[in-house]
């Protein structure tokens, strides 16, 4: 069995704790972000907001064409020079980005199908454009390791802005867009923050011309990986499309706040993904299959180390944590408590899924599409019954067949094991679990101050110290990062 090098470990780690640090600021940004679109805009401003970025954010996936998790591997086969890649990137995506905007600000009523209520919301599409430019510059820097940017931009840069221009925009006679025109300052402050930094590493692309060839090149290679992120995020948008034809608004209002909670812990295993990414695609370029499936089992463990006692800690106490929304959101405990589940599950199925795409990238996006069939069906037959934990259990159900299912096909192609799980996680879990349990007896307040923290702490001294071994405690040890950074080539396998 193949085990990662100090250097690769290191790498790893630093990216890890970088983007894991990124994740505690977005926490810090999103949650009051919720609260202030709950209670200061209201339901009907919050659902325009939630339909018009989920549509620009879908333009944005199609016309990024894959090169989020792609752009790693064109830029390790050494085609062209990396600065040439970047640049060829970086058109293709804005020429896509420029059909996109175009249908959208021709066709507004994709973007806001109750109407748009001054005449410059069909221009809300324009921000496609600052979105792959960002998308598209991050990627690059990730395969130099500079994971900072990345945190700058998506966690600190963008969260902060947009919170804090919906906050200011409650006082003027823009209030009715206030939503809107805050996403639209954030992204294109977190363009800027992710094409300066870009710029600066990799300076201008000297002799490199626009050449449609290269480009249609690259767009087909990523094909597979581009519908594999768009049925990634269609995944995450069917259950409220459904939902939202059998329930009533205030019942997909309240789903909708339960999954933006969930997600948050999804986000520890979207903080790897920068840094894992580059590392899997040169470990296979290199044919190391060995070296990239213990890459995918030490992130993994990682992931539902840190992943398992947020979950604990934001699912226990739900009724609570959603009532500081508004109290009529404390209805979803048992919803938010499937999320939270559900997003345990993802992260096995989107951590074998980041080495398929390189690896098996057509037998990865044929399992996905049939996931997310799955996922429709079972959808369709319990939400009519269930209602919002019907949409939750449909989700939940499709993930554990489609991470089954991409973990065994890892395994094989990998010929290596690829499992995350580690006895050690139960172990902590259990007791984390009963102490959170007994906490719920208390009032709700009490109950959340005592519950959130407590499950925090006492998960992690029991993982400290029965779950991590010293391959596993490089991850806050920032000296040993330091003293392998000098020996680390820009990128491995460049």
């Amino acid at each position: 069995m193949a085990i990662p090098s100090a250097a690769d470990s290191a790498a790893l780690a630093r990216g890890g704790r970088v983007n894991f640090l990124g994740f505690l600021l977005r926490l810090m940004a999103r949650l009051p972000f919720l609260v202030i679109a709950g209670r200061l805009y209201g339901a009907e401003d919050l659902g325009r907001f939630a339909y018009a970025t989920m549509v620009v954010e879908l333009a944005a996936a199609v016309a990024v064409v894959g090169l989020r998790r792609g752009l790693a591997a064109e830029m390790a086969s050494h085609r062209e020079p990396e600065t040439h890649v970047i640049a060829d990137a970086l058109l293709l995506s804005v020429l896509l980005a420029a059909v996109a905007a175009a249908v959208l600000i021709a066709a507004p009523g994709l973007m806001f199908p109750g109407g748009t209520g001054v005449a410059f919301e069909p221009l809300f599409a324009l921000i496609i454009f600052a979105i792959v430019l960002s998308d598209v510059s991050l990627a690059a820097m990730a395969f130099r390791h500079r994971i900072d940017a990345q945190v700058r931009a998506r966690s600190l840069i963008e969260p902060w802005v947009l919170t804090i221009a919906a906050v200011l925009l409650t006082f003027t006679p823009l209030k009715g867009d206030g939503l809107l025109i805050a996403y639209l300052v954030s992204l294109v402050a977190a363009c800027a923050a992710s094409l300066i930094p870009t710029w600066r590493l990799f300076g201008r692309a000297e002799g490199w011309r626009p050449s449609l060839r290269r480009m249609l090149a690259i767009a087909a290679r990523n094909l597979p990986l581009a519908g594999a992120d768009i049925i990634e995020w269609a995944t995450r948008r069917v259950d409220i499309f459904i939902l939202g034809r059998f329930a009533p608004p205030e019942t997909v209002g309240v789903y909708y706040v339960a999954q933006q909670v969930a997600t948050l812990a999804g986000k520890v295993r979207s903080s790897f993904d920068p840094i894992l990414a580059p590392m899997l695609a040169s470990a296979l370029v290199r044919g190391e299959r060995a070296l990239a499936a213990a890459h995918v089992r030490q992130v993994g463990f990682w992931v539902l180390a840190f992943q398992l006692p947020i979950v604990l800690a934001l699912g226990l106490p739900g009724e609570g944590v959603l009532g500081l929304f508004g109290p009529a959101f404390a209805v979803g405990g048992l919803v938010l408590a499937l999320l939270l589940v559900t997003e345990l599950v993802a992260a096995s199925a989107s951590l074998s899924e980041m080495a398929l795409i390189y690896a098996r990238p057509r037998a990865n996006l044929l399992i996905s599409a049939l996931g997310i069939g799955a996922q429709a069906g079972l959808c369709l037959l319990l939400v009519p019954r269930f209602g919002a934990e019907g949409a939750a259990i449909g989700l939940l159900l499709s993930l554990l067949l489609v991470a089954f299912a991409k973990q065994m096909l890892l395994a094989h192609d990998l010929e290596a094991p690829v499992a995350l799980w580690r006895w050690s996680l139960l172990l902590a879990a259990v007791p984390t679990f009963a102490f959170g349990f007994l906490a719920r007896q208390l009032p709700e307040l009490p109950q959340m101050l005592v519950t959130i923290p407590g499950t925090l702490l006492l998960f992690g001294a029991l993982i400290w110290h029965i779950g991590f071994a010293p391959a596993d405690r490089v991850l806050f040890l920032r000296g040993a990062a330091a003293q392998t950074r000098e020996e680390m080539p820009p990128a491995a396998g460049a």
